[in-house]
């Protein structure tokens, strides 16, 4: 399958009732500017890229939200457990993006999408969600260029300085994505190469 814009994305998901099951699950928290992101959508489309019939196991299923009235984990927490009494054998993760700028060493985001444009791989910097009507809605700050490319590389803000820099290169590491997915090419910081 050739994916060559954002609407072939879209559909790709529509097309994916488990992909789907998850969105309308988390759509039921109503949480405040929620996404599933990251590895859930990079995923679904290396996958299909490279012609798996089996999805990739997926190590968490990552649903951000932006509240800045309440940026206590517990609350978080909580979240999780309604999503697995909901929905149960999913690894969900729930993180709320008003507090991971922190954890993170970055200045506030302002919005889940703003916290996802600071993901560190552009091609994990991709958000999903479920609008009032059911409709899917993406974001993908950095463009989508490079995850229907195959391509590997850090997000502006892990080019700036060498300590982010390396926070990319060892993800790229640990996460062994040219194992899982064969035709990925994986590109160093620019500014630190």
């Amino acid at each position: 399958m050739k994916l060559t814009n954002e609407q072939d994305i879209i559909q790709l998901v529509k097309e994916d009732p488990w992909m789907m099951d998850i969105l309308q699950t988390t759509k039921q928290l109503h949480l405040p500017d929620w996404w599933i992101c990251a590895g859930f959508v990079r995923s679904k489309i290396w996958d299909t890229l490279h012609g798996f019939k089996e999805r990739t196991p997926l190590p968490d299923v990552d649903v951000i939200y932006f509240d800045a009235k309440n940026i206590d984990e517990l609350e978080e927490k909580k979240y999780e457990q309604q999503l697995l009494n909901m929905y149960p054998n999913v690894p969900w993760s729930v993180k709320n993006e008003a507090r991971m700028h922190i954890i993170n060493n970055m200045p506030p985001y302002s919005s889940s999408v703003d916290a996802i444009s600071k993901f560190p791989e552009t091609a994990t910097a991709l958000g999903l969600k479920l609008n009032e009507v059911d409709e899917v809605i993406f974001a993908a700050p950095w463009g989508i260029q490079d995850v229907i490319n195959l391509e590997l590389r850090p997000t502006p803000y892990y080019e700036e300085t060498k300590e982010y820099a390396n926070i990319y290169e060892e993800r790229v590491l640990a996460k062994k994505w040219q194992e899982k997915w064969s035709k990925v090419r994986v590109f160093s910081p620019l500014n630190f190469i």
